[in-house]
This record gives C-alpha cells, structure tokens and sequence, in this order.
C-alpha cells in the first residue's frame, strides 16, 4: 500500500516516516522564478529555500519554476498531480537512503502554454530573483569568440519579434530580456540574474550573452541591462544522477511514498555564492550556503577538480567496459589516474582556496564519485562533452602549457574523448554519443583512423579546442595516447601512463 504524494496527503506521508514540510504553504508566495527546474534544482537550489522555510523564515522566497523546452510538459504534468511537492532521496554510501518532500516550489510553469504567465510573473515587482540552470549549452557561447552565439532557432524566432510585440517568446533569454524590458518601461527596479550552472564566471557569462542578446532588439534596453542588473557568479556542487524506474520503486517499496519523479543525490552539497542582490535575496547563509566576496576560487577549484575529474574518470572508464561512475571509482588503476591528474595538472592551476583544503577535496572527491548507492551512470557524465571539455578541462591545458608545464593526462582524457566519439567501444558495442555537435563530432573522430587517416582531425576543431592541434607539447601526449587507446584499449593505455 502506498502513498500518492500530493497536498492532502503530506499527514499520511509524515505518518510513514517521511519528514515533510513544516511550514504553510498556503502562506508562501512567489519571490524566485527558476528557469530549468531539473533534477539538480530541487536537489540544491529548492532544497537550500526549503531548508529557510523550515527554520520559519523566507515566506515570501518561495519558487515558481518555469520550463521552456516541449519536453518539460512531463515535469508540468507532475508537477501539476504533486501541487509542486517531490522527494528529495539522499543516497548513503552505507546503502541508507534519507528521503524528504520539499515544499519550496509553489507553481510551475510551462512557457510552451502557459508564456503569458511566465512574462507576466517574471515582470511583477514581488519577483525579486530569476535564476537559471539551462545547461552549459544554453548560455549560447561561441567557444572561439566568447561572444554570443545567435543562430539558435529559438533565439532567431525571439530577435525577429518587435519590441512591443505581443508575439511571446520561446526561449529563457527571450523571456528574461521581455520581462527586464516590461520592468524598464513601467518603472520596476530590475530582478537578479542568478545563474546556477557549471560554468566558470557563470554570472559574467549570463551578464555578457544576455546583454548582447538584448542588444541585438534594443540598444537602450541592452545599455540598461549592462548598467541596472545584477548577476552574481555563484559555484553549486552536487552529485545528482538522472532518476531512474528503480529510485521510484525504492521509494515506494521502502517508504510508502509513491511520486512520480523524485530527486536522488549524494550527501554532499555546497553553494558559493556572490552577495550581490539588490532587491534582497533570502538569508542562505544560514542553511549553509557560502556567501562571499568572490566565487572564483571555489569555482576554479570545482570545475577544474570535480567537472573536469569526471570526464577523465569517464570515457576511459566507459571504454573498459564500465558503466557507473563508482565502479570506475573503486578500480585503483583508474583512481591513481585521477589523482594524478588533479593533483599535477588541475591543482597547480588553481590559487589559494580560502577554508578549503585541497588534498582532502581531492580524496573526498573520490570517495563522493565512488558511492556505489549513488549509480551515476558514465553515460550522462560522457554527454554533451562539446560543452564541457571546452570550459572544464581545456583551460587547465592552456594553463599548464603558459606556465610550462606537463599536460599528459589531460591530453589522454581528450584523446579518450576522440576515441569515445568514434561510436564503438573495445568490446565492438555501438556507443550512443549524445552531444549537441554530434555529427561535427563523429566526424572528426572518423577520420583520425583509416588509410588515409589525419590522426590530429578530432583536435581540428577550434570551436572546441582553439589551437591546441598546432601545439607540439599538446599533441605529442595526444597523439601518443590515442594510438594507445586504438591499440591496446583504455586499461593497457592507463597502465603505461602510470609508468611515466
């Protein structure tokens, strides 16, 4: 027997076992509108405005969510069943399993039908803060230029509509600019832009791509942007794999509580935050979050450590024939790999990080991606790597090769990349590349092999790499490790490196 979680039945639920909200909902209104209410929101961002409201405080902080993409109705739908109510499911390394409901989002909207409301929401004074997780990929950077990237279908439909239209937009910054452009002309002081993506400079970067994305409709509107609005940078950690039939059943079966898409996460969480809200924001240092002066240390420390960690973890791990990121993590050739990597090339990159210990982050952070109950699948973590390596490990290679030093094992980790991207593992199974440049990507990997091979084609690309195919202290490791990895596979590959 088991509980379907809804409003009515959060006294049943709490009779099972299960904490839940504490506070009146009922007395809880909008202050946040978040863009992109996935599984790493509700186990960071919510979670964290959840915690405040259980102390008896931030009312009026609560979370309207917004999705943009067709493919969001599905969290609308239970979202709607739920009345914004899900389990957060912290998963042990001991195999225990601490679910909460969280209560902090009060609504969620779905652009695609419901655009009207999201303009209208996002432009009323009570909406304090609009935060973001769209993903690296939906800040439309172009990786050569830094500049924004303008040819996104949607963002073409959004710049075509004249100002003043009522033809609504379809993308988040559409519905960001046309709701800072509502606010200019009726006199509201302008919300926070508050990113909470991984990307280095998050705020700078929604700053910049948003402004020139206003600029390209309205030059006075874009010159207000750059002056008027805030956008701290801000670092968010934690591990939140995609959840799965499995976690709904565990839940079901374990607690009696029956929802249609919890969150499942690990243990650990951190927030660095940037003080920078002029409209207020509510009081998350007293939930643990790091409010400080400067995020950039933290920041540099989690991109280059952890995001950059996990795709050298990754394709290498996924070409043996793993498939979860702990059983790479309890394979002591792979861990030796990625010490190495963080500790001579990620670490040295990095400056002073104030409270942090950096020998125990690099241990912890092994220990946090070898929690077995946690099962992050490498297939996401290999996903979308055009996005990723660019930002999280390409800088420490321009690093390393400025200050003179060695860059052998991220040259392997992009050389595993090249590999992965040829479609095949070294068991013969077909691999499902999932990357928004999928096809530019295959390519290029197609033709490092072959009789007429240019073994240098994948690092061709200076969307991606810049001119790392022309640096010989780059491409000679690459180039060694790739013919490595085609000739005695990933486990062979790594071996010989650790004699290096």
């Amino acid at each position: 027997m088991t509980t379907h979680l809804s409003h009515q039945t959060l006294d049943e639920i709490a009779g099972l076992g299960v904490p839940v909200p504490g506070y009146d909902r009922s007395a809880v209104t909008t202050g946040i509108v978040h863009v992109g209410v996935g599984g790493f929101h509700r186990a960071h961002q919510a979670m964290y405005v959840d915690r405040l409201m259980q102390a008896g405080g931030a009312q009026d902080w609560g979370i309207t969510g917004v999705g943009v993409l067709p493919g969001d109705a599905r969290m609308a739908e239970v979202m709607a069943v739920q009345d914004g109510l899900y389990t957060l499911v912290v998963k042990h390394p001991d195999g225990s399993l601490e679910p909460r409901v969280i209560g902090s989002i009060v609504d969620y909207l779905h652009a695609p039908s419901r655009g009207q409301e999201v303009v209208d929401l996002m432009a009323a004074p009570s909406t304090r803060i609009v935060s973001l997780t769209v993903t690296e990929g939906g800040y439309h950077v172009n990786q050569v230029t830094g500049e924004l990237d303008a040819e996104d279908d949607g963002l073409q439909h959004d710049l075509a509509v004249p100002v003043g239209d009522a033809t609504l937009p379809v993308t988040a910054f559409g519905f960001v600019v046309e709701a800072l452009a509502r606010r200019r002309a009726a006199g509201v002081p302008p919300f926070t832009v508050m990113s909470c993506d991984n990307i280095q400079g998050n705020g700078e970067v929604a700053h910049k791509m948003i402004a020139a994305f206003a600029r390209l409709r309205d030059a006075d509107l874009a010159d207000w942007i750059e002056a008027e609005v805030a956008f701290p940078n801000s670092m968010v950690d934690r591990i939140t794999p995609v959840t799965t039939d499995a976690d709904r059943a565990a839940l079901a079966e374990r607690f009696g509580v029956e929802d249609g898409w919890p969150v499942v996460c690990e243990p650990f969480t951190q927030w660095a935050l940037e003080d920078h809200f002029p409209l207020g924001r509510p009081a998350f240092e007293e939930v643990g979050v790091q409010v400080v002066e400067d995020v950039v240390p933290y920041e540099l420390m989690k991109l280059r450590l952890l995001n950059a960690s996990h795709q050298a973890l990754t394709y290498v791990g996924y070409l043996a024939g793993y498939r979860y990121a702990h059983e790479v993590c309890t394979d002591p050739l792979f861990v030796d790999f990625l010490l190495r990597y963080m500790t001579n090339e990620g670490t040295p990159t990095l400056a002073e990080v104030p409270g942090v210990d950096l020998a125990a982050y690099r241990r912890q952070l092994i220990e946090r991606f070898a929690n077995p109950e946690v099962r992050d699948t490498l297939a996401r973590l290999c996903a979308e790597s055009s996005d990723r390596i660019p930002k999280w490990l390409v800088p420490v290679i321009t690093a390393r090769l400025a200050a003179g030093g060695a860059v052998d094992e991220a040259a392997l980790v992009v050389a595993s990349w090249a590999r992965y991207a040829e479609g095949v593992d070294e068991a013969g199974q077909s691999i499902d590349v999932v990357d928004r440049r999928k096809e530019q990507v295959m390519a290029r990997a197609a033709r490092q092999t072959g009789p007429d091979a240019d073994e240098l084609a994948f690092l061709r690309d200076p969307a991606l790499f810049g001119d790392l195919a022309e640096d010989e202290r780059f491409t000679g490791p690459y180039l060694e490790a790739l013919r490595s990895l085609h000739e005695h596979g990933a486990r062979t590959t790594l071996e010989e490196w650790a004699r290096r």
